[in-house]
This record gives structure tokens, sequence and C-alpha cells, in this order.
């Protein structure tokens, strides 16, 4: 399913300042996203004109300069706009959430011009879907692993291989193809999605995110120009590690968004559930629970700012983002499993959408690097700093 790509940005959103922007996707989500979740669910993806209100109010653009048609927000704001639409189903964050942090920044940063020109415009419009092709049955946390192969013919490449778990292969436009190229490792290759010989095939069953299913992706004998290689050969993984500490920011503010939405259902349902002849909110089981929750979500929250706001200094803070990703989708993932708990059998038969958060909420864990490869990997940081005799902190 595409959506009618003649919707563009409002005009009128591009004239925004932030804080009306910001005030403008509160406004969307309050009012359209989450009343719109129920037909959500019914239907099984976005329902079209939910599609065409994300980029019409911007959201395919909130990563981009203001030269590619984009909003130019920086990394905090881009943060606090995720805290409020991820207050609807993550589902709807989906559909635009490869374009903005895995596709349009290795483009961004490491694209030619004419790349760049063909590409980053549509991209913040909304006119094109783009999905990032790396996972694979023999590659997932081990990225290196690629299997998949680009074989240069005469001024072609011909790619062969299967990839899996893929976020919007199958209604993207685009795809950028992470591939063996000879003898220096692999590589990064755009690729039409209509190209001959891809084919996307989705699976029988999502656990949690049912209306975004990731596809499987098949590339036979698929040909595409030389010039469609992003940077050089063997470059695969420094652009893919551009693109996947972006989406880890992101990924953890989502995961403070939904656990946001999960603290407000579940005291909201404490305050009407009657129990003993009181509120089950007055009893202090169910007032504890709510309170270490609300600490635990300030702390997430304000994790993920600073790791925003390390952003946008200049570098790239990966250690601050595996450990915002980290702490933020484990307290949300903690949140969620006391919100069903508060709700007792409405958060295990019927519609609430506690049920549905709760299984979504559980995929941001394993999403962008699970919760043990970012242990790893700070905790090899961390032996190396100070066995180099760094402090632990030295910002």
């Amino acid at each position: 399913m595409h959506h009618d790509r003649s919707t563009m940005t409002a005009p009128d959103i591009l004239d925004l300042d932030f804080d009306d922007h910001l005030e403008a996707v509160r406004r969307l989500t309050d009012e359209e996203l989450i009343p719109g979740e129920a037909e959500m669910v019914e239907i099984g993806e976005v329902p079209p004109p939910l599609v065409t209100r994300l980029v019409e109010t911007g959201l395919f653009g909130i990563t981009l300069p203001r030269e590619w048609g984009g909003l130019g927000w920086t990394m905090e704001q881009q943060v606090r706009l995720t805290l409020e639409f991820t207050r609807a189903s993550p589902v709807y964050r989906s559909r635009f959430s490869t374009t903005i942090g895995l596709c349009s920044q290795i483009l961004l940063d490491h694209g030619t011009d004419e790349q760049r020109d063909r590409y980053l415009r549509d991209m913040a419009t909304g006119r094109c879907v783009t999905s990032f092709a790396l996972t694979e049955p023999g590659a997932g946390s081990d990225a290196t692993a690629v299997a998949t192969t680009a074989v240069r013919d005469g001024d072609q490449y011909v790619i062969d291989g299967e990839k899996r778990f893929i976020t919007n292969g199958a209604w993207a436009d685009l795809l950028i193809v992470f591939a063996r190229t000879g003898d220096s490792g692999f590589s990064a290759i755009l690729v039409p999605a209509d190209t001959e010989g891809v084919t996307a095939t989705l699976p029988t069953r999502m656990n949690g995110h049912e209306a975004a299913p990731v596809a499987e992706l098949s590339f036979s004998d698929v040909r595409v120009p030389t010039t469609h290689l992003i940077g050089h050969e063997g470059a695969g993984l420094t652009l893919a590690l551009r693109g996947i500490n972006h989406a880890r920011t992101h990924v953890a503010a989502t995961a403070v968004g939904c656990a946001t939405r999960l603290l407000g259902e579940a005291t909201a349902h404490a305050l009407t559930r009657h129990q003993f002849g009181q509120p089950i909110a007055e009893f202090g089981v169910i007032e504890a629970m709510l309170g270490r929750s609300r600490a635990e979500l300030e702390a997430a929250r304000a994790l993920v700012l600073d790791c925003a706001r390390s952003w946008d200094t200049g570098s790239i803070p990966w250690p601050k983002i595996a450990a915002a990703k980290l702490v933020a989708t484990e307290t949300a993932n903690q949140i969620a499993d006391r919100a069903v708990q508060i709700l007792g059998g409405d958060g295990i038969v019927g519609d609430h959408p506690v049920g549905r958060l709760w299984r979504d909420v559980r995929a941001l864990s394993i999403y962008e690097g699970t919760t043990q490869i970012h242990e790893r990997n700070l905790a090899r940081h961390l032996l190396k700093t100070v066995g180099d005799g760094h402090p632990v902190f030295d910002d």
C-alpha cells in the first residue's frame, strides 16, 4: 500500500517555529493518531488518511535540513517531537522511522550530490519511503556477517541474497541494501524497490507492531548501476552505524513516549477501578507501582534528552546513545508490565490499548541493537577507558 504521492508537507508547517510545530504534533497525536488506533488495528495497517496526515504535518522531514525540504530540527528537538507522537501507537512512527533516521542520515552524510539531489527532497516530503536492508538470517547483532553479495558486471552490480525483519520493506520505494562487495567487506547500495528481482514477503504473525509488519526481502539477479553505491566499497559498517546511532536515539525516545502513555493509561484505570469499596489507586501496593514508574520514567526521559543535547554539540556520543537506548527500553518494559498488572484482566482480555502497547514496547529492547549488545559494548568501552588511565566520565 502506497499513500498518495501528491501529498507533501503542508506549507504552513514549514513556516512554524519549533514550539508551534511541537504543539501541532501534540494536537495531531491527541486528536487524530490516538483516536485512529482502533481502525489501525482493525485494518492491519496505518489508515491511508493518517499516513497522509503524518506527511502533511512534516514528520518525514524532521531530521533533514531546510535546503532538502526538511524542517532542520536539532536532535533535542527531534527527540521532543518523538516523545509526543509516540504517545500514540509506535506503529505510526514505524511508517516514517526508516526514512528519517537509518536512510536519510546515510545519504545526507555520505551520498553524492546526485544521490542527495535525487532522493532527499522526496524523502523529506514523504514521497519516497525508504527502508534499511541490513539484517539477514545469519546477520543480526553481528552486522559484519552479511552474506548478500553485490558482484560487479561492467557498470552494474548484480545483487543476490536474503534479508529479514526489514521495517517498511513491503511499502518502501527505495532500499539501502547492504551487500558484500569483493574482498573489501560490505557496502551500501541504493536499490529502487520496484527493480526486477526484488521480492517482499510479509510474515504470517507479528508479536507486537501488528499493523506495521516487517518484511523478508529476496534479491535474485537484481541489477543496479554502480553509481548507486553510497560512499566507497567496504564502507558498509561505517555507513550502517551512522544511520543506526541516529535511530537508536529515536528508539530510546520512542520507549519514553510509549511508557508515558502506558503510565497515563494505568493511572486512569487505577482511579476508576473499584475493589473492596475504594479505587485501587488508594491501595499502597498500587501507589508504589505508580510512584516507582514515574521516577524511572523521569530518569529515562532525562537521559534521552541529555543524550540528544550531546549530539547537538557536534559529535556522535555513542556510549551515551547505547546507555539511553538500553535504559529507556528496559524502563519502558518494566512500566508496561506494571501497567498490565494494574489493569488485571483488562490488560490481558479485550481491546484496551495497554495490552497492545505492552506487546509493542517489548520489541524496542531488540530493535537497533539488543540490550545485551549495548551492555557488552558499554562494558568494553568502560574497560578500555579505565584501562588506559582515563576517568569513567570525561565530558
